[in-house]
């Protein structure tokens, strides 16, 4: 067992809430939640019930043994609950807060965003995921209403009333394997409408009817599935992030946040990743159903890993209990062979356990689908996250990499320093306070 797992209890946790459950008012074709209504085939009214929302808030915060908290919510839909729900949670946050900072995480289809929403949200600086493919015609693909209607428009409109408003917000795209044919359509479009910070979210998802609970898209344990038709494969995957990261690393380091190239800096700077995908061990992310009920993983909300309800067990007691220690350990100690020996298992560590449902050549069971991918594109980028993490360990921005980089491809066109720069001459002054001053 490695060293970060043998504590008996995390001193902080997350929680991702689904106060609405799988309940939206989007029927995407790629989402992996929509079908989790058949989990409880006898609830009518979908929606977290006061006394479960005050319980969770109040357990929340005080089993947490950091001074920040931050609530997640999600769904489904979660603003499909109204802002009466919300401002609910928000006075019980303060009620039970006991000298700790809170803080709320939302994310959101964008469809129901506007003025008021974008208003209280802004009041209680709530940070807002809002889910974008890519342009029009890649978002559209998949995110269609009930009625089969495109969403891109009225989640556009949504977007505008945060701007508006000032709320800070991100975008979390799912790679499918549509937009994964067109990664700089994707990245452009997203960074001229905005968004500063980007998350990219690879579906994989297994099909097979034959599970008692109904449910059609499997886990990794599942013997024999077929992969859904949506899903990107993984050199696609690691083509697609290639391509985003060799324009942002010429010209957006530091202006434009994508999240998957920042926890590998950290990893490259010496860190395990902070990103549950890449950390060397997971299990200290669960998922909370509207009823309670809460489970290991958003991506495990199946029958096999219900740790219990908060209304019978304490919320600490489930998420130290020998299971779930169990399950997050398993990301570390299960790794095939060909992952212990990967030149990248530091960056990677295996990828999401959701994926490992592949056999290694060896004939070992547990190897990531995406695998191809990762090994691509952190084998690509290990050059200039080296460049990276050296400036950071001197002190001095990443973003230098750019300059690096131009100067390196483009010797022809010296770049003269920019004031705040630090000087070439190496006196480890600022440019403007150096050699800039005779200049």
């Amino acid at each position: 067992m490695c060293e970060s797992v043998e504590k008996r209890m995390p001193w902080a946790f997350h929680v991702m809430a689904k106060p609405i459950g799988p309940i939206c008012n989007l029927q995407c074709a790629h989402c992996f939640y929509l079908e989790k209504v058949k989990l409880y085939p006898e609830d009518k009214a979908w929606a977290m019930s006061p006394e479960v929302l005050e319980r969770y808030v109040r357990d929340y915060i005080a089993a947490q043994q950091a001074p920040e908290v931050v609530f997640a919510w999600q769904g489904g839909e979660p603003t499909l609950l109204g802002l009466d729900f919300f401002r609910r949670a928000v006075a019980l946050q303060r009620q039970y807060a006991d000298g700790k900072v809170i803080h709320n995480a939302l994310q959101t289809n964008g469809m129901l965003l506007d003025d008021e929403w974008a208003a209280f949200l802004a009041e209680h600086r709530f940070l807002v995921g809002v889910s974008l493919d890519g342009p029009k015609a890649l978002h559209d693909r998949f995110r269609r209403d009930k009625s089969g209607r495109g969403s891109f428009d009225r989640v556009m409109a949504g977007i505008g009333c945060l701007k508006r408003h000032k709320v800070e917000f991100n975008t979390l795209t799912c790679v499918q394997r549509e937009n994964a044919k067109r990664p700089l359509d994707v990245y452009r479009f997203l960074r001229e409408s905005g968004v500063e910070f980007i998350q990219f979210i690879p579906i994989v998802e297994r099909i097979n009817d034959t599970r008692e609970d109904g449910l059609q898209l499997v886990g990794p344990d599942a013997p024999e599935a077929d992969i859904a038709p949506w899903s990107v494969d993984g050199p696609a995957f690691g083509d697609f992030m290639i391509a985003i990261f060799d324009e942002w690393v010429r010209r957006d380091v530091g202006t434009i946040f994508v999240q998957m190239f920042d926890v590998a800096l950290e990893a490259w700077v010496g860190r395990n990743p902070s990103l549950c995908v890449f950390s060397a061990t997971c299990g200290q992310a669960m998922a909370l159903e509207h009823n309670g009920d809460l489970y290991s993983c958003d991506h495990y909300v199946y029958p096999e890993y219900h740790l219990g309800n908060i209304m019978e067990t304490p919320i600490e007691e489930m998420v130290s209990s020998p299971f779930q220690r169990r399950f997050g350990e398993l990301k570390h100690d299960a790794l095939p062979a060909v992952c212990r020996e990967c030149p990248v298992r530091f960056a990677c560590n295996g990828g999401c356990p959701k994926h490992r449902f592949c056999t290694t050549p060896e004939g070992e069971a547990g190897w990531n689908y995406l695998c191809a991918g990762y090994l691509r594109f952190f084998q690509h980028i290990d050059p200039y996250m080296r460049a990276m993490a050296r400036e950071l360990r001197v002190g001095r921005p990443p973003a230098n990499v750019m300059r690096m980089l131009r100067a390196e491809e483009h010797p022809e066109k010296p770049e003269a320093p920019r004031a705040n720069d630090p000087c070439p001459c190496g006196s480890g002054r600022k440019f403007k306070k150096c050699c800039g001053r005779v200049v």
